[in-house]
């Protein structure tokens, strides 16, 4: 019997705006968004999930939400004000996964990777799970599929007759469900 892979999924919300970043003439990049909720769930490849958690964080750039952003994640103004920076949480979530024999690290499609990137950038400072492979979660999942081009979460979960369980666009939701799609993936 082969034993289970435990990979961390993560899946990240940041700063947005609905048309031109606060300030600036131009769309968002994630150079310009930052990160204020990791959310994160440790699970076995079957899709158990062995513990999870949220880590909000206050964003430093642009420090007030936009409506938009609000709208979209659920997350307010009170909740980010209320949360650590990146450069205190970042420790914090180390802290959190010292004890998992994490093989890998994995996100629905490679934003997540990148948004991090861009947060090392800024702050010369990554998560300790950032060393390990990352997975395209989508990628894997839409492998041997038929008509799965349109592979956003919510449809990947109806593909097997699954509805989205939580909040749409919220972090720790999004990882969690998108921990319901392992046993599906060939990772």
């Amino acid at each position: 019997m082969s034993s289970k892979m435990v990979i961390l999924i993560v899946d990240l919300e940041a700063t947005c705006w609905d048309g031109n970043v606060e300030g600036l003439d131009r769309k968002q990049t994630v150079d310009d968004m930052e990160i204020i909720e990791f959310g994160c769930a440790v699970a076995e490849d079957n899709g158990t999930v062995i513990d999870c958690r949220s880590f909000m964080v206050c964003p430093q750039l642009h420090p007030n939400l936009s409506e938009f952003c609000t709208q979209l994640t659920s997350i307010t103004q009170s909740d980010v004000d209320a949360a650590a920076v990146y450069q205190s949480v970042v420790p914090q979530i180390d802290l959190w996964l010292k004890d998992y024999k994490l093989e890998a690290w994995g996100s629905w499609g490679n934003y997540d990777k990148n948004q991090i990137s861009a947060e090392q950038k800024r702050h010369s400072l990554v998560p300790e799970f950032f060393a390990l492979p990352h997975i395209n979660i989508k990628q894997q999942w839409r492998q041997g599929k038929v008509n799965s081009r349109s592979a956003g979460l919510a449809n990947a979960l109806n593909y097997h007759g699954l509805s989205f369980e939580g909040t749409h666009h919220r972090g720790i939701d999004d990882a969690l469900n998108i921990a319901r799609l392992l046993r599906f993936t060939e990772l």
